[in-house]
């Protein structure tokens, strides 16, 4: 990408498109497009063929999608998996159409079987069942994956998936129906120190492990393989043979319990972690290969300690 490329970040308000718009303003890219929902509805097929055939973005950084936890999936299944078909239907088939030189897929760690070898490489997509709880939205992203590898065999596109591992930052959503772990976790301890209760509830078991990788961090890695050009890194995204998917992530992980640790030594919550084993604990584990990606020259700089605070900082001051 030129600095005066137009780039379209689809969802730039999000905590994924939020913080690529800071990578990609600190890296001095000056040509970037946006749309609110209320300008843009990337459901509305007629509006994103407008859009598309009006301003001709060059790049597309794919991010706007419906997002959430275990209790948001299991409460709006149908909206996961129409919603996200819709945006990434229409998105990746006008970008196609107005000659769009590349475009970034953004999609989720779960869309890997539940059961998968650890750490995942992207050649065990489609190996084994998903997971139920957030199936619609696996589904949904998994089909994603698929278009941009269609459009690439069948007209030459260079479009790529990119699969992030749990992300967390700036941005962050904090309502606790619809907040993924860690961000509910900082809620939650932050309430429970400031009302001065004796314990907090916390869902399953606090056994399964988790990935955790800092949105400014994703947005770094997707810049770098957006610029990718040497035939020899291309050949590895985008090929007949396998899907031109890649995972991001840190490679390692914790478990949820060692999370809720962490947090409680940030938050400065002094009372009793209770964990509801009646709740469920979803995946039991879910760490990314990123040989591929560190195969390719980026790795992570941000750690996970470091993080949370970055975090808690950002929650205390936009949203406590």
């Amino acid at each position: 990408m030129k600095k005066t490329s137009r780039i379209y970040v689809a969802g730039h308000r999000g905590l994924v498109g939020s913080a690529l718009m800071r990578c990609l303003g600190e890296k001095g890219y000056e040509n970037i497009i946006t749309r609110t929902h209320a300008e843009l509805d990337l459901m509305d097929q007629k509006a994103v063929q407008e859009f598309f055939s009006r301003e001709k973005p060059e790049y597309v950084f794919l991010a706007a999608a419906k997002v959430g936890g275990i209790l948001a999936n299991n409460t709006y299944p149908a909206e996961f998996i129409h919603d996200n078909l819709m945006i990434q239907a229409n998105v990746i088939y006008h970008a196609w159409r107005s000659g769009t030189r590349r475009l970034m897929f953004l999609g989720s760690s779960c869309i890997y079987p539940r059961e998968c070898p650890q750490p995942i490489k992207e050649d065990y997509l489609l190996t084994g069942p998903l997971e139920k709880t957030n199936r619609p939205y696996a589904v949904a992203k998994i089909a994603g994956i698929e278009e941009c590898w269609s459009f690439n065999r069948q007209y030459g596109t260079k479009f790529m998936a990119v699969m992030p591992t749990n992300l967390y930052g700036p941005g962050d959503n904090y309502d606790l129906e619809t907040s993924h772990v860690l961000p509910a976790l900082i809620r939650k301890m932050h309430e429970a120190q400031e009302k001065g209760r004796e314990k907090v509830v916390l869902w399953g078991t606090g056994n399964p492990r988790r990935e955790f990788l800092h949105s400014d961090d994703m947005a770094d890695a997707c810049v770098f393989l957006m610029n990718l050009e040497n035939e020899h890194s291309v050949s590895i995204l985008f090929n007949e043979i396998s899907p031109p998917l890649i995972n991001i992530g840190c490679g390692h992980d914790l478990t949820i319990r060692e999370l809720a640790e962490k947090v409680r030594a940030v938050t400065g919550f002094q009372g009793k972690i209770e964990w509801d084993t009646s709740k469920p604990d979803g995946t039991p584990r879910k760490l990314l290969s990123v040989s591929r990606l560190n195969a390719l020259g980026w790795r992570y700089s941000i750690e996970l300690e470091q993080g949370i605070n970055d975090a808690y900082r950002d929650f205390l001051e936009h949203y406590a």
